[in-house]
């Protein structure tokens, strides 16, 4: 009898502190940083902008465009979304002349294919014009990420949808960076007439242009390990998946591959000469520190370990913004997840 009851005892202990591990809200701390948390309750927030008024705009992997104006979330879109494991509601890139067209861009997941849809932003989301549709979508590896580069252009990552051979399919859209024009049309320098910029891509989740030198990089997905962070070159094989991170001279090396660990690299942002990774599997905002010539690493670090599954970082105004993802299926959810949070910048 004692035996039973000091088994259930056990048992009972091991449940209380699972409890407890599930609704303590986790304290965001880090040296040397001030921290606030702008926005909680919310179900796998993917990507992050901001309107000229200063006003964050943000997607849930579900359907829901937000803004986010005097501490209060305003719904302004709930769009009719394939949401299955990876896919769902996931870029958004608001257009520089905003001001004048009221132009936001989105990349979801529909029932036939993935999907480039430019909206129209007066008090709700409307007139969706389709730029670009049917890209090969799967539960896994949609890429998703899309932004606005230096030369006005919109970028697009696009993963190889679980059909590895596609990424070394220039006539296919999978495992890709795409590039194109506002209005959806193809660029007339793309390197291949069509949309692909890039290639030999696996599930690239992260777009950056290094403020000073204009270059482009990405984050990109490996199969458990091998994760990449590469500089893009018009044109260029990245080698999925025939090579990766070791490559051979015919096709592109990473800047840094993490064969040590999994990192599962998604947004990524500079500030000045760093760049700040959001890592999903890794559980950590991740920052390289480069040398003057953009393309070495002089340090690297971990940082916010405590937040959980990291989805999206943004850099605006001196400040980065973090999205975690902990209910994406993939995480342990605690109280109040999942966030945005503000992170000042010396």
């Amino acid at each position: 009898m004692e035996k039973k009851k000091l088994t259930f005892i056990v048992i009972g202990s091991i449940f209380l502190a699972i409890f407890l591990y599930l609704i303590m809200p986790s304290k965001i701390e880090q040296k040397g940083f001030e921290i606030e948390t702008l926005a909680n309750n919310l179900d796998t927030p993917w990507a992050i902008d901001f309107l000229p008024d200063g006003n964050m705009i943000f997607t849930e992997r579900y359907g829901r465009v937000s803004i986010l104006e005097n501490e209060k979330v305003n719904v302004v879109a709930n769009l009719d979304v394939s949401e299955v494991s990876e896919s769902g509601l996931l870029g958004i890139a608001v257009d520089p002349n905003f001001a004048k067209n009221k132009f936001v861009y989105l990349y979801y997941t529909h029932e036939n294919g993935n999907r480039v849809s430019r909206f129209v932003l007066n008090e709700k989301l409307e007139n969706e014009h389709i730029l670009l549709d049917n890209i090969p979508n799967a539960r896994f590896h949609d890429g998703g990420r899309i932004k606005l580069g230096p030369d006005g252009k919109l970028y697009i990552t696009t993963g190889d949808a679980t059909i590895p051979s596609s990424a070394q399919d220039i006539n296919s859209l999978a495992g890709k960076i795409l590039r194109m024009d506002k209005d959806g049309s193809i660029p007339k320098d793309n390197p291949f007439n069509n949309y692909v910029y890039s290639y030999g891509h696996r599930n690239p989740q992260g777009l950056a242009w290094h403020p000073a030198s204009k270059q482009l990089y990405a984050s990109e997905h490996g199969p458990t390990r091998n994760d990449e962070i590469n500089m893009i070159a018009k044109g260029e094989n990245y080698g999925w998946p025939i090579e990766e991170c070791d490559k051979t001279a015919e096709y592109a090396k990473p800047l840094r591959c993490y064969s040590e660990f999994t990192l599962a690299p998604s947004g990524i942002a500079f500030h000045n000469n760093n760049l700040y990774i959001a890592g999903l599997r890794g559980a950590q905002l991740r920052k390289i520190v480069f040398g003057k010539d953009y393309n070495t690493i002089l340090h690297e670090e971990e940082l916010f370990t405590e937040l959980g599954r990291i989805r999206e970082v943004l850099e605006h105004d001196g400040y980065l913004y973090i999205a975690t993802s902990n209910k994406d299926g993939r995480g342990i959810p605690k109280l109040n997840d999942d966030k945005i949070i503000r992170i000042k910048l010396a």
